[in-house]
């Protein structure tokens, strides 16, 4: 029994990492390299998870809903970088004030043109059966591959290719960057496009797991908001460890004591964790870093 107690704590694991690495994956690029604070985030997932959904009841498979959804929410951020967003790059503060408005707008057009939920998908795979307990595939297994593979992607990404360099170049020194004939303002387009893709693909790999309603994305913000600032200042590393601290914390408590108790743990666990480390883990990690460096 202990055995299969084990088990069911490790697929909650999976499942509490997979949830906070796909929640804060779309957040981090937009505010960890751009500095924009998004708190329309999780309105993009709502954008994704809203777009699939409608396409599935439309007669599509699943899997080709879902890319409608990555879509849909890709050329919704597009739409709004170049409208808005771009207008905000350096403005810390009206980033916030402006993403939270456009957070209420998108929540009530979409209670106005949709109503106050749609009908679900339902979740695909089935369980898995071990001793007297199960555990959905979908969230267990899969889930957890997809967010594994989307944090490989944008290693590679943002590390072994050129678009990468001049990303990561035009982030941290804009004017050096144009005066290398590297066009910041695509950039800008292109990274924010990517951050909105991630969301776009979070909230089509939930939506059949979750309630379609016009709030889904706040369920969301949360968590990715703790997990950029648990994290730290490396987009790449801080999140998945970010994601593997809160996620043990949430699927330990959420085990023994429920959903809600795991929900108070996590939130409890990362208050700790911002008040001991303010720069995040991967703050720490590079002060620990420099200190051997100045040593040797």
């Amino acid at each position: 029994m202990a055995l299969y107690q084990l088990i069911n704590v490790a697929f909650q694991f999976l499942d509490s990492f997979a949830f906070i690495v796909l929640a804060t994956i779309g957040l981090a690029i937009i505010f960890g390299m751009m500095g924009i604070i998004n708190l329309a985030h999780g309105e993009f997932i709502l954008v994704g998870a809203y777009a699939t959904t409608l396409s599935f009841q439309a007669g599509l498979p699943l899997p080709l809903a879902m890319v409608v959804g990555v879509v849909a929410t890709t050329i919704f951020g597009i739409i709004l970088e170049r409208t808005i967003i771009h207008r905000l790059y350096g403005r810390l503060l009206d980033s916030m004030v402006v993403t939270f408005g456009i957070s209420l707008v998108v929540i009530q057009l979409t209670r106005i043109i949709f109503g106050t939920s749609l009908s679900q998908i339902g979740t695909p795979f089935g369980g898995v059966s071990y001793g007297g307990f199960s555990y959905s595939a979908y969230r267990g297994v899969f889930l957890p591959i997809m967010a594994i593979v989307s944090l490989v992607a944008l290693y590679v990404l943002f590390t072994r290719t050129e678009y990468g360099v001049r990303a990561r170049a035009t982030i941290q020194d804009e004017e050096t960057a144009r005066a290398m004939g590297v066009d910041t303002d695509r950039m800008y387009l292109s990274t924010f496009a990517i951050g909105s893709a991630l969301a776009g693909l979070t909230g089509a790999l939930y939506a059949p797991t979750i309630t379609m309603t016009p709030e889904l994305g706040a369920g969301f913000l949360v968590e990715a908001f703790v997990a950029v600032v648990v994290g730290g200042p490396s987009v790449l590393l801080g999140t998945p460890l970010a994601g593997g601290f809160l996620g043990i914390i949430d699927a330990v408590f959420t085990y023994g004591w429920g959903t809600f108790i795991g929900q108070v743990a996590l939130l409890t666990a990362a208050i700790f964790a911002i008040r001991l480390l303010p720069d995040g883990i991967t703050g720490l990690i590079e002060t620990i870093q420099e200190k051997r460096s100045q040593s040797q």
